[in-house]
């Protein structure tokens, strides 16, 4: 993806409602995005550090390469892994066992993950 950094809130902001669309494509969307979205906040001066750069790549990155995902069979068991030790936010995968080409696979049906309030 050729986009480069945004240079101003407005163009951050567009980024990140193109991103939050496949927010549940995406493992540790909230997280990750966290420095972005702090930027976007009243009182903040717009700096692009490193950390919101790293944060940035990343997210185009994982928008480009982003896992398959499988449909769900709602015949079979489901399995929701929920990870909450981080203080900035919460996430959820839901996972299926299913049988693909004859193979077991355990593959993700969607990711969750949303920012908690500072």
């Amino acid at each position: 993806m050729q986009k480069p950094v945004p240079r101003n809130i407005k163009e951050m902001q567009s980024f990140l409602g193109f991103a939050s669309y496949y927010r549940n494509h995406i493992k540790g969307f909230a997280h990750i995005t966290s420095s972005l979205y702090k930027l976007c906040s009243k009182d903040v001066v717009f700096e692009i550090t490193k950390e919101r750069r790293a944060a940035y790549e990343r997210i185009k990155n994982k928008l480009t390469n982003a896992p398959v995902l499988i449909f769900p069979d709602f015949e079979l068991p489901f399995k929701l892994y929920i990870h909450a030790a981080c203080s900035q936010g919460l996430g959820a995968a839901l996972h299926q066992r299913q049988t693909v080409d004859g193979e077991p696979i355990d593959g993700v049906i969607c990711y969750i993950s949303r920012k908690l309030k500072d």
